[in-house]
């Protein structure tokens, strides 16, 4: 799942992503509300259940913190079996480090999604 209010970014990321045949889906949510209510709603779409979520931090509405602290609040069993990584344009490293006392399964990455980082996620924790 693609959580990015860029349009572009969203469009580089998912082609990173099935150029490197790293998924079988893509999901892409512009706006953190609509993420949570997809992910609230798995039993709607079982078979596009995210095991990866590359979120954004800055976005207009709920950023990427603010959705994580509603991202903690689902159940747990979800929580387990996905994986979030904040990719963004910051490389400051008070964010990451804010990304870390989640307490989660959480990675800190900077744009662009690469083939790379990609790889490198889906090695550390597939």
């Amino acid at each position: 799942m693609l959580i990015d209010d860029n349009q572009d970014d969203n469009l580089i990321h998912e082609r990173v992503i099935k150029k490197a045949d790293a998924a079988r889906f893509v999901v892409i949510q512009e706006r953190a509300t609509d993420a949570l209510e997809y992910l609230k709603a798995k039993n709607l779409h079982l078979d596009k259940h995210p095991d990866l979520i590359f979120l954004d931090i800055n976005m207009p509405g709920m950023n990427g913190w603010e959705f994580l602290n509603e991202y903690k609040k689902l159940d747990k069993e979800l929580q387990s079996q996905v994986i979030v990584v904040m990719l963004t344009t910051s490389e400051d490293p008070e964010d990451k480090k804010k990304a870390m006392q989640f307490n989660m399964p959480c990675d800190f990455k900077t744009k662009p999604l690469t083939k790379e980082i990609l790889e490198e996620t889906i090695e550390k924790y597939c």
